[in-house]
């Protein structure tokens, strides 16, 4: 088989590492929760629990680029797996919940680079963009079955939930043995400290100096940063709204957004292509308006339809923008480097974003107010951004 075929034993390989890695993390984020809950730890506990997870992905954003360029790309993927099985082991072993994710952060901050960067050398051309779509789509299947499984099983039993994540994450480091062994993208790495730094500035530059790579990064990484909003604003509103507080409802909810993002990739890997990535930027702005009008919701029918829609406006929208920034990045300084470059910027945003809505929630704010704000943010910020973008493509 074509070493560039989307069906070759690297995209198989990939696509199946990818998925039981990303079952995993969504379902040990429900997990947790539920056995924080459980322990009955303070409410402010959620939002420092994501937290600790995006803090490894920006004190790492500087190192794990190079780490995913100077050795095969599947290596590097097993490594972080690993570790993200250790993390899992250790909350297992009931060691506090906050030092396991923090490792499986660390893992994923060191696997992100690496699943990005391999495609663009196990693809080409516009099936980088066809390539991008299935990696999302196996992603958001993950996702939906992984956030399922974690609300569903904690109910019945927290700790046969943290092992289903210890059981996917072995997995993950399975089906990585079987991707084939690439070339490392950059050889003879120096490992300084000071030289990295100064390495990942100057990459920080030339990105952040091309206007077109800017204001793509900057739509992604709102893209993310809206998602983990409207992840605890789905936890949020399941007990004010339905007056429902188990564990299963809100996995339901972020279930449904995710089959929603499997729809919006599949239609952007076959609408979109190198050529015009453009198209897909209003699908952001429609998504911020439908954010605002789920939130005016009571109807819980017409709040399914409407999460299916957020997801497959959201799907539609990112495929595309994460090809052009692999493909500009591979450009310009390497595939793996702009990736660590898009976590750095992506977890940035979720920080500020996480942080707006724990001081909203500090503050009090009805769970409608914080909706409205949010989704008007969103499609403000990213009309801005298109605007941007358009006028950079002219010139």
């Amino acid at each position: 088989m074509n070493h560039y075929s989307l069906l070759s034993k690297g995209m198989v390989a990939t696509m199946l590492a990818q998925f039981f890695s990303a079952f995993a993390d969504n379902a040990i984020f429900f997990a947790i929760l539920a056995y924080i809950k459980n322990l009955h730890y303070p409410e402010w506990s959620q939002s420092a629990l994501q937290i600790s997870f995006v803090v490894p992905f920006i004190i790492l954003s500087p190192f794990v680029g190079q780490f995913a360029d100077s050795m095969s790309k599947g290596r590097a993927m097993m490594i972080a797996n690993s570790i993200k099985l250790i993390g899992a082991g250790c909350i297992c072993l009931d060691i506090t919940p906050f030092v396991g994710y923090f490792l499986v952060g660390i893992g994923a901050a060191t696997y992100s680079p690496a699943k990005y960067g391999i495609l663009g050398e196990l693809t080409t051309g516009d099936n980088l963009v066809k390539a991008n779509g299935l990696i999302e789509s196996s992603t958001i299947a993950a996702i939906l079955l992984g956030s399922l499984a974690g609300g569903h099983i904690a109910d019945m039993s927290i700790i046969a939930s943290l092992l289903t994540c210890v059981l996917m994450y072995g997995l993950a480091v399975l089906a990585n043995i079987f991707i084939p062994k690439l070339p490392a993208a950059r050889k003879n790495i120096e490992w300084k400290f000071i030289s990295i730094l100064q390495d990942f500035v100057k990459s920080i530059t030339v990105v952040f100096t091309n206007k077109q790579t800017l204001y793509t990064l900057c739509c992604t990484s709102l893209f993310w940063g809206a998602g983990i909003t409207l992840r605890f604003l789905l936890i949020a509103w399941v007990p004010i709204v339905l007056g429902i507080e188990d564990n299963a409802t809100p996995t339901n909810l972020n279930a449904v957004v995710a089959i929603g993002i499997v729809i919006g990739a599949g239609l952007a890997s076959m609408c979109i292509s190198m050529k015009n990535t453009l198209r897909c930027i209003p699908a952001g702005i429609v998504m911020g308006l439908t954010v605002i009008a789920f939130t005016l919701q009571s109807n819980i029918i017409s709040s399914y339809i409407l999460l299916i829609l957020i997801g497959a406006l959201g799907g539609f929208f990112i495929v595309p923008l994460n090809a052009l920034i692999q493909k500009m990045g591979k450009e310009l300084i390497g595939a793996g480097s702009v990736v660590s470059i898009q976590n750095l910027s992506q977890n940035s945003a979720m920080m500020i974003m996480l942080g707006l809505y724990t001081l909203a929630v500090a503050m009090k704010l009805p769970v409608i107010a914080i909706g409205v704000g949010f989704g008007s943010l969103v499609a403000i910020v990213i009309l801005f951004l298109w605007i941007g973008l358009k006028k950079h493509a002219k010139h």
